[in-house]
């Protein structure tokens, strides 16, 4: 049952979300909303691992070291080096919590990743997300404190007078109500779904990052999207992840007649980091196929040992079978898709955002630990480090009133355009801010999607909830399915204008910003994008750490 407050409300119910929850006090009083369901989020679709220094044979200095080489001059040395000492401590909680990493000789089992110097990621098999998020889950449905608001979806952010965080306006069974906490947590993940091919799960609109951006709060380098090089690529199948894991173990790319082209564009190949390897497929299709399109390359798993295969990778086999490629005997039909956002919500290190009681963790947040391209594994790892600071929260107490009553209101509604925009504006994305970009393309697609919004922002639903006042609580004649494909539109719009407009002010190419127009590094952009409601600025790496909370 929906309470008018509550001391935390966490948004989002992934690993970071889940991790957090669970880290808060146990006197407060928290509201964990998810608008699907508990563990269907990226986290529970990771294959990979989780980075972390616990081998004799490595070190924190590696790790941070291969941290800030993967981040192309954009981390944050400070809060690298935080989230890699921090690993260790939180790789034994989950230990503790009963998450059952693979084990080699009674030692936990460590695997190779690409643009990682030492064997240091932790798995099992290879659903290792899925591990992960169902345990949190199971320890978050045992917690007397933590009330779970399922199919609940959060409009918008709620601020006092002075611009201050006090909750939120959500849905919560067709029902629009305002809510009040004394904190609110962004953990919402990313915003793969803004592009039409991706590996993210349907849920994956940047909610977040959307919300903070219209209540004013600072966002960071958007522009950064990574997009994982080796995605099956079958029709009618969604695009899986193939793990970096399978290059780790010696799996090879090729192209049609069996080459392996990764070394004509970087000495490490297979193993480069993944905007390397991700250019590389782009460009090697264009030139080598007739239909770049719709082109793919291939991954070869029959170099790795077949019993190698079989233990580490059964998930793979078990999807790849399904979609009619069998591992052991040909290889898989892969191309790149966009896959983990570096940027969003600027935060400093106890996760606080630019708004007073307003914090982001995860993938919506910008902590300053990827930089410009994501390190393998580590983004597991950040969503518990970052997710562990909670637990020295404090707050007032806050006191719940009976929710305001409910007046009933049929609001005319066609879901059809709504699909249809969504399908558009997901293929102009991808077609005008994937892997390639350039000037003229990114204006035009700034104008297009500005005028879909307008016509969106038109339609007699926009009209009610964009101008929600606080006095009133609604109980809808929608679907809670419609009034979320309606809230994701919403933010999806918001999504693309951002990463449009931040990909056209960064006229160089960076990790996983490549501009066709501008394809060098310049010393001069070596600055974040600041993003501030319609604003865009540059600030220097090492001055944006942290931005300010309001006194």
């Amino acid at each position: 049952m929906l309470q008018s407050a509550y001391d935390v409300l966490v948004v989002g119910a992934g690993a970071a979300g889940l991790y957090t929850a669970l880290s808060l006090p146990q006197h407060y009083r928290v509201g964990l909303i998810t608008k699907d369901s508990v563990a269907r989020s990226a986290s529970d679709w990771a294959q990979g691992g989780i980075a972390a220094v616990i081998d004799p044979q490595d070190s924190a200095s590696l790790h941070i070291t291969d941290t800030l080489v993967a981040g192309a001059g954009l981390c944050d040395e400070d809060a690298v080096k935080f989230l890699v000492e921090n690993a260790a401590e939180c790789i034994h909680h989950l230990v503790d919590l009963g998450v059952a990493f693979d084990r080699h000789n009674h030692q936990l089992a460590l695997t190779l990743e690409a643009a990682h110097s030492r064997r240091r990621v932790l798995h099992a098999a290879d659903t290792t997300g899925r591990a992960v998020v169902s345990v949190l889950a199971e320890r978050v449905l045992e917690r007397q404190n933590i009330q779970v608001l399922d199919q609940t979806f959060v409009l918008d952010l709620w601020l006092d007078s002075e611009n201050q965080c006090q909750g939120v306006c959500l849905i919560y069974k067709s029902e629009v109500h305002w809510v009040r906490a004394q904190a609110v947590i962004l953990a919402t993940g990313g915003g793969g779904q803004v592009f039409a091919q991706t590996t993210n799960p349907a849920v994956s609109t940047g909610d977040g990052v959307a919300i903070a951006h219209r209540a004013g709060a600072i966002l960071r380098d958007l522009e950064f999207m990574q997009f994982h090089p080796t995605a099956l690529t079958k029709p009618s199948a969604p695009r899986f992840l193939i793990s970096e894991a399978v290059r780790g173990e010696g799996a090879h790319l090729i192209d049609r007649s069996g080459y392996r082209f990764a070394f004509d564009y970087h000495p490490s190949g297979e193993l480069a980091p993944r905007d390397v390897v991700s250019r590389a497929i782009f460009n090697h299709i264009q030139k080598t196929e007739a239909d770049p399109a719709t082109a793919t390359v291939w991954l070869d798993l029959r170099p790795i040992p077949t019993e190698t295969i079989q233990h580490r990778f059964p998930n793979i086999i078990q999807v790849c079978q399904k979609w009619g490629v069998d591992v052991f005997k040909e290889p898989i039909p892969v191309a790149p898709a966009a896959h983990y956002w570096m940027g969003g919500i600027g935060t400093d290190l106890e996760n606080q955002t630019s708004i007073a009681h307003l914090y982001a963790v995860g993938e919506t947040a910008s902590t300053g630990v990827h930089g410009a391209n994501r390190l393998a594994s580590n983004s597991l790892l950040e969503c518990l480090v970052f997710g562990a600071q909670f637990r020295s929260l404090s707050l007032d107490p806050i006191s719940a009133a009976p929710l305001k009553a409910v007046e009933t209101l049929s609001v005319e509604f066609d879901p059809e355009p709504i699909g249809q925009f969504r399908a558009a504006l997901r293929r102009l994305v991808w077609q005008s801010a994937g892997i390639s970009r350039e000037q003229k393309t990114l204006d035009a697609a700034i104008a297009q999607v500005q005028s879909w919004q307008q016509e969106f922002l038109q339609l007699p639903l926009s009209q009610l909830l964009c101008n929600f006042k606080l006095d009133r609580a609604l109980k809808l004649n929608l679907s809670a399915q419609d009034l979320r494909s309606w809230g994701e539109l919403y933010n999806l719009f918001d999504i693309a204008v951002l990463i449009l407009k931040s990909a056209a002010l960064r006229t160089e190419s960076r990790g996983g910003h490549y501009r066709s127009d501008f394809p060098q590094t310049s010393e001069t952009w070596r600055v974040h994008t600041i993003v501030k409601q319609n604003h865009w600025t540059t600030a220097p790496v090492r001055d944006i750490s942290a931005p300010p909370a309001n006194p």
